[in-house]
């Protein structure tokens, strides 16, 4: 018997997920929460063998979760389902030893299928989402203009951005200016949007 974690903040998505992994003869759902906080706890509780995990959570995102599940609890298997479109994701949860990435939208064959190859220890990646990501590569921005980028994200002013990363107000234009060169953008709003779409941010 699979045992399994679902975490999926929609309750109703959740339910659904539940209730068609628990028709399975070889799966059984043990553990079902909303947060990315409460994955941890909840594996160290009932130690499944897959955690099905949604990649946009309150508290601490799925990736996030899937490291320290990795961590402290490698004997289960993280399984991520995502309704973005990120490609990025992608080469992130490949480095934090996720061994299945799935859209949400998938035939629920599919996913009753990627959950039994991810206990059975192969990787089951959606192929479409791994051709997304060698075609966008790794982010061209260094650490600290995608830390003023995400800040102006927010809509907060340049000074703003300066007092929160404690970085002059010059220096925060600077690195904003080298973000739109690199992005090829027009203005803040487009190289923001362009960052977003790549899952740089």
């Amino acid at each position: 018997m699979i045992t399994v974690l679902i975490a999926e903040d929609q309750h109703v998505i959740r339910t659904a997920i539940k209730a068609l992994i628990d028709l399975q003869p070889d799966m059984q759902v043990v553990a079902d929460v909303d947060r990315g906080d409460q994955i941890v706890p909840a594996a160290r509780a009932h130690r499944p063998d897959v955690a099905v995990l949604d990649i946009d959570l309150p508290g601490l995102d799925g990736l996030s979760a899937a490291a320290q599940l990795h961590a402290e609890a490698p004997s289960c298997r993280c399984l991520i389902l995502t309704g973005l479109s990120q490609p990025t994701h992608v080469l992130r949860a490949l480095q934090l030893h996720v061994r299945g990435f799935l859209r949400k939208d998938a035939p629920s064959a599919d996913l009753n299928q990627a959950i039994r190859r991810v206990a059975a220890g192969q990787r089951v990646i959606d192929p479409e989402l791994v051709a997304a990501a060698l075609d966008t590569g790794v982010s061209p921005l260094t650490p600290r203009e995608t830390d003023v980028l995400r800040s102006a994200a927010t809509g907060a002013s340049t000074q703003a951005i300066a007092q929160t990363l404690f970085l002059s107000p010059a220096t925060v234009r600077n690195y904003l200016s080298n973000a739109l060169a690199k992005l090829d953008a027009r203005n803040r709003i487009d190289a923001i949007r362009k960052a977003q779409d790549a899952g740089w941010l």
